[in-house]
């Protein structure tokens, strides 16, 4: 019996859409909220609003992509449901970053991994960027509502192997490991999460808030892409879109006009930044897209005598935050061991090798485990980010540096990763580096760790958590926002995203942005009614 598309159903039944790259003309649209963006941030502020009586236009610059469409293969997922086709980097080209971009947001690709805002984080932004009630206890309810929204509870299946790594190694070492929370419901563990989900189990926002709100009489317009707000003193007046291909790729030649009472930002932290800067926003005190963090990743392999199958399985659902708060929150850089999926073309990109070798490492794939370290960037003055610019075509990138404080921690967590590997069996390790190799014991692989030269290119490095860039907080001089998110300069502008986060935050973002935006869409829609 087919899985049925709940999405498609509903556009039967008459959900009002319109697609930017069929337009026959230019278009105006009215509504009380626009929305730009549909992932975490915008999908819960439209389900809110919409359901507090408020006309809502939900737009997004990617491709409408439904369950039938997911075939859980990754050349059709990666280019079609990510950033750029799966190309964002950094500045350099040395990180890769990689975002959804399609309706739903990076919730329709990502791996479901779900963990509140660390209390160290919540009081560290209190303390430091003077954002005011967020403090865990504040925050509680709304996470509890939106986990009970989105199906979030701790994985009780058991592990796959390239999760069960985790947990034996720091068993046996006496490391703190726990079980991830998910956001499913009825998933049939199929480990391809990353490609959208074909059973609709996960709850996306394509799934849940965005079918909610166009049940209520809210709007979606798709493969439109917000070019410019026209700001007039301290309102602004209207949004200006253009239409793309259905590739989202080229823009199609059509405008659509937007008119609202209120526009909430939500496209995430390098495309909130981006399109406040290309609409000449006020930055008094040039802080906007400044400050932007990502949670750089490296990567440690390790080939084991029986079968991993690291494709196969719930990706994540077993982590340590063993070394994370270690030496307190401003300390050394403290980070988070997860597992990657690895599939066949994940897999070539992240060991990056070619000829006689590559087929080496692709043949034993199966026998392959991963892990990766998140690195918690934002909490020390050697910490300080990136920051968004404008390329040329008016589109943009994130230009990101490494400080010798954050390699410092990269090469802590390849010494911590290979531990784990061969405390939980490995037969050899290699962290991914162009200059490294397996390695068969423990001793030699510290060796080698030690001796590699971390720098760019030459470390695999990448990213799928971008935070920061229009930093909420109390003081103008220091955040684009205030801590309910509305901006400093500009009356009917809200952020609801992770754009709005001081600092990383040390675990997967996603619930965070739940949560928070949860209680900001809650509050506009009061001050909305209230004007």
């Amino acid at each position: 019996m087919p899985v049925p598309d709940l999405f498609r159903e509903g556009l039967a039944r008459g959900w009002k859409t319109y697609n930017g790259s069929q337009l026959d003309s230019d278009l105006t649209l009215h509504a009380d909220v626009a929305i730009i963006g549909s992932g975490a941030g915008g999908g819960t502020t439209a389900e809110i609003l919409s359901a507090a009586g408020f006309k809502v236009l939900l737009i997004e610059e990617g491709p409408l992509k439904t369950s039938s469409d997911f075939k859980m293969l990754e050349g059709e997922a990666y280019t079609s449901l990510y950033q750029e086709g799966v190309g964002r980097m950094t500045r350099d080209g040395a990180i890769s970053i990689l975002q959804g971009r399609a309706v739903g947001g990076t919730t329709l690709v990502n791996w479901t991994s779900s963990f509140r805002t660390p209390a160290q984080t919540l009081e560290h932004w209190a303390r430091e960027h003077h954002v005011v009630g967020h403090s865990s206890e504040q925050m509680a309810p709304w996470f509890e509502q939106m986990e009970q929204r989105l199906g979030v509870a701790p994985w009780l299946i058991p592990p796959n192997a390239n999760n069960q790594v985790i947990r034996t190694g720091c068993e046996k070492l006496g490391y703190s490991w726990h079980v991830i929370a998910r956001n499913v419901r009825g998933c049939w563990n199929l480990g391809y999460c990353g490609m959208g989900c074909p059973t609709n189990a996960k709850q996306s926002m394509l799934v849940t808030t965005i079918p909610a709100t166009l049940e209520k009489g809210g709007e979606l317009l798709y493969l439109a892409r917000a070019q410019r707000l026209l700001i007039k003193g301290d309102q602004v007046t209207g949004l200006e879109c253009q239409g793309m291909d259905p590739r989202c790729v080229t823009p199609s030649g059509r405008t659509i006009t937007v008119q609202a009472r209120h526009y909430v930002l939500a496209g995430g932290g390098i495309n909130t930044p981006g399109l406040l800067m290309r609409s000449d926003a006020p930055d008094p005190h040039k802080t906007l897209g400044k400050r932007t963090f990502l949670h750089v990743v490296n990567f440690s392999a390790a080939t084991f005598p029986t079968a991993i199958n690291a494709f196969e399985g719930a990706p994540q659902s077993i982590y340590s935050d063993h070394f994370q708060w270690k030496d307190g929150t401003t300390g050394s850089m403290g980070y988070k061991l997860e597992v990657p999926p690895i599939h066949p073309a994940l897999a070539a990109t992240l060991f990056a090798r070619y000829g006689e070798s590559s087929a080496e490492h692709m043949a034993q794939l199966p026998n392959t485990h991963m892990m990766l370290a998140l690195m918690r960037d934002g909490f020390h003055p050697d910490s300080r980010g990136g920051n968004v610019q404008l390329r040329n075509d008016s589109t943009p990138v994130l230009d990101y540096s490494l400080t010798p404080y954050v390699w410092e921690g990269l090469k802590r967590a390849f010494h911590s990763m290979a531990e784990i590997q061969f405390a939980a069996g490995a037969s050899a390790v290699m962290p991914l580096h162009s200059d490294a190799r397996y390695v068969n014991n423990l001793s030699e692989t510290r060796e080698l760790i030690d001796s590699l030269s971390l720098e760019l290119y030459r470390t695999r490095l990448a990213s799928a958590h971008v935070m920061g860039g229009c930093a909420m907080g109390e003081n103008p001089h220091m955040a684009v926002t205030d801590s309910l998110g509305r901006h400093h300069q500009l009356r009917n502008v809200s952020v609801h995203d992770g754009s709005l986060f001081p600092t990383s935050i040390g675990a997967n973002p996603q619930l965070s942005v739940y949560g928070l935006t949860a209680k900001l869409a809650t509050q506009l829609g009061k001050r909305l009614e209230n004007p």
